[in-house]
């Protein structure tokens, strides 16, 4: 199966997390990059998802899933090791139309999480479409070596000239140009 790639605005989606071990708590924490909009529901958890829980204050359930959970979510996590229940969820997910992840199990997923790299404006989302979870992670970890150091920086630049001159062809070149510029001249700081 394939997957098209996208960028998801999650700020104001209502998310819920199945499940309180590792796997859950890595998904949170990808989660938590992007929003605090997050309720879990588990009997168990990891400290160190029950610390994240905690500073970050996110609602928290300690009991077994139950359908009633998926009422007002948009996007629910499974992170259980229970695959006949997985399935179950996956099918329920669609009665209360939300886009459902369950972990390791594709063919119960609307959505996959890629590995990605999150440099402040920028972003890169690395995805075998679920073939090989350990080719995305050190794909990333050799990609996260190639980017340059001062990346925020050159955007924040790209930011403000973008703000501050006019939509025109004549913007677009000198955008252009200057992005050309920097990766012609990657290493060379005085460029910006």
């Amino acid at each position: 199966m394939q997957y098209f790639p996208a960028f998801i605005k999650i700020t104001d989606q209502n998310i819920l997390i199945v499940g309180g071990g590792n796997i859950a708590c890595n998904k949170l924490k990808q989660l938590l990059t992007y929003t605090t909009n997050i309720n879990i529901v588990s009997p168990t958890l990891t400290n160190e998802m029950n610390l994240l829980i905690n500073k970050n204050n996110l609602k928290y359930n300690k009991r077994f899933y139950k359908e009633d959970d998926l009422v007002d979510m948009n996007i629910v996590v499974v992170a259980i090791n229970n695959i006949p229940l997985q399935k179950e969820i996956y099918l329920q997910s669609k009665q209360y139309n939300c886009l459902c992840n369950c972990v390791d199990s594709t063919e119960y997923c609307d959505f996959i999480f890629p590995a990605f790299i999150k440099k402040e404006n920028l972003t890169i989302a690395i995805s075998t479409g679920g073939v090989s979870p350990a080719f995305s992670k050190y794909f990333k970890i050799y990609l996260e070596k190639l980017i340059p150091s001062d990346i925020d920086n050159f955007l924040n630049k790209l930011k403000d000239y973008r703000a501050t001159m006019p939509k025109s062809k004549q913007r677009m070149k000198f955008l252009t140009n200057k992005v050309k510029d920097y990766f012609n001249n990657i290493g060379d700081k005085d460029e910006i």
